[in-house]
């Protein structure tokens, strides 16, 4: 198997009734397909040829998965993107992207972000109907040819963007063989099988539901299921009117679970897996095993994983879901004597291909193939990995990486502010908060609430400190995050 195309045809083919979409719909890997496939001859009436690149950018929705699987259909490299991006920010990485068209799901197209190109409203692709630049189009009666069928294993099928923490976020290449090989491990570890039902209800621009959940379940022929929005207050119901037997987590939802449900709100689930591990979770929710792991979009998106039986306990002073536990047979590792992880491919493709600029593809690998994650690491007695912390500078918020230079430089336009930094606080939630950092003689809080309140929720810091100084390094002028705790507080707000 080459690509991505031929493992959902073939799937679709052997389980057409499997269901594949949003929890309550009716949409099966059969209905899915045929409408992928009659989406993906439009799009090559519009000019869109085998590896095209173009921006999918959108919510969970059944034509979300649709548009996704017409790309590849079509031979399209399909470049996830958060739709919760401000525009100005959706800007600079499509002129980073340079896409050929853009395709808009659940979202009001907006031009203005990507212009002289192709603007695709596929908010009902589900239902065979496509607007383009505003007009109803036509679709085919048939697709003749799937040009994707044709792809070879170490084409790019798509980018997925990094967090953007030191600037603009980063587009990761990823081809066909990151994904079918993520798949196969995805599917073994977690033993997904015919009789499975994968349930991942966060946004499918991440390499977590989409690789793991999406790619993952048709690996292993179990049904899809995916929700618009993840709801704590639904979440039993859901899994249990779906008969869910394997869930795709991680550490923020778990967290808000534990506090927002009970086990009685549970009674009943079918559930026998989840990936990321809780010893509480498992414990309360009565699920038999639960996944540790680690890895990364540039990782092959996932590189290590180990599995927890109910019951289980182990003295790791990170945490039993830091537990990487063993690698993948395809994927070398090692810490390094700084404590860094490092990874290099055992064979080609299984790991990002590098970051894409233009038409430039920037190589991270060191001479001898070496991936220095950016991550710290330890090994354990047994020789297991152990996941310690980020040693990049990152601020997560509701599962979202916040791009850490677009949010400074929001606040460094109010006239007053002399210098902005933000960092991250812990928050009761397992990820971050923010808090902004701020050189001023006196800070103007009308000002600094309307440009608050412009940025999407996540990117909203909780806190306001005003410092006498932000610490830099000498030589470049690099703030020293790590450092903003001990600068000398003027003064303080909640916000």
């Amino acid at each position: 198997m080459n690509n991505l195309a031929q493992l959902i045809t073939q799937r679709a083919e052997k389980y057409p009734a499997h269901k594949y979409g949003m929890i309550g719909t009716s949409q099966t890997l059969s209905d899915l397909t045929k409408s992928a496939a009659l989406i993906a001859a439009s799009l090559q009436e519009l000019g869109l040829k085998s590896g095209s690149r173009v921006a999918l950018i959108g919510i969970n929705h059944n034509s979300y998965l649709v548009a996704w699987t017409a790309l590849q259909f079509a031979g399209c490299q399909a470049a996830l993107i958060n739709p919760s991006y401000p525009p100005e920010l959706l800007a600079e990485m499509l002129l980073n992207l340079e896409p050929e068209a853009v395709i808009w799901v659940g979202v009001v197209p907006n031009t203005a972000v990507c212009s002289g190109v192709i603007h695709i409203d596929a908010s009902q692709a589900s239902d065979c109907l496509l607007q383009v630049n505003g007009c109803a189009i036509d679709i085919p009666r048939e697709a003749i040819s799937l040009p994707g069928l044709a792809r070879q294993h170490g084409d790019v099928a798509g980018f997925m963007h990094t967090s953007g923490t030191t600037g603009t976020p980063k587009f990761c290449a990823q081809s066909h063989e990151y994904f079918i090989r993520l798949g196969r491990f995805i599917a073994d570890s977690l033993a997904f099988c015919e009789d499975d039902t994968v349930f991942a209800p966060l946004p499918l621009f991440h390499i977590n539901p989409l690789g793991y959940g999406v790619v993952g379940a048709l690996t292993g022929a179990a049904q899809f299921r995916s929700t618009e929005k993840f709801s704590a207050s639904r979440f039993w119901q859901e899994v249990i009117g779906e008969s869910v037997t394997a869930l795709i987590l991680h550490a923020p939802p778990v967290e808000i679970l534990k506090r927002a449900t009970t086990p009685a709100d549970s009674k009943g689930h079918a559930v026998r897996i989840v990936f990321y591990a809780d010893r509480e979770f498992l414990e309360d929710y009565q699920i038999p095993l639960g996944v540790s792991a680690y890895g990364s979009t540039e990782a092959g998106g996932l590189s290590h994983v180990w599995m927890w039986r109910r019951g289980d306990d182990a003295n790791i002073p990170e945490g039993l879901s830091r537990y990487g536990g063993r690698g993948r047979h395809d994927i070398e590792w090692r810490v390094s004597a700084a404590g860094e992880i490092e990874l290099r491919p055992v064979r080609e493709h299984v790991m990002f291909e590098g970051y894409q600029c233009g038409r430039i593809l920037n190589n991270p690998f060191g001479k001898d193939g070496w991936f220095a994650t950016g991550d710290l690491g330890r090994i354990d007695e047994v020789g297991n990995l152990v996941f310690i912390e980020r040693q990049a500078e990152s601020i997560r918020v509701k599962g979202e990486f916040v791009p850490i230079g677009y949010v400074e430089d929001a606040f460094s336009k109010i006239d007053g502010i002399d210098d902005v930094a933000i960092w991250r606080r812990p928050s009761e939630l397992v990820d971050d908060e923010i808090t902004l950092y701020v050189v001023s003689n006196e800070v103007d809080l009308n000002k600094l609430g309307v440009v608050r309140s412009s940025l999407p929720s996540f990117m909203r810091p909780t806190s306001l400190v005003r410092v006498d100084q932000i610490p830099r390094d000498a030589g470049v002028g690099k703030i020293r995050r790590r450092q903003l705790g001990e600068a000398r507080i003027i003064e303080e707000y909640v916000l």
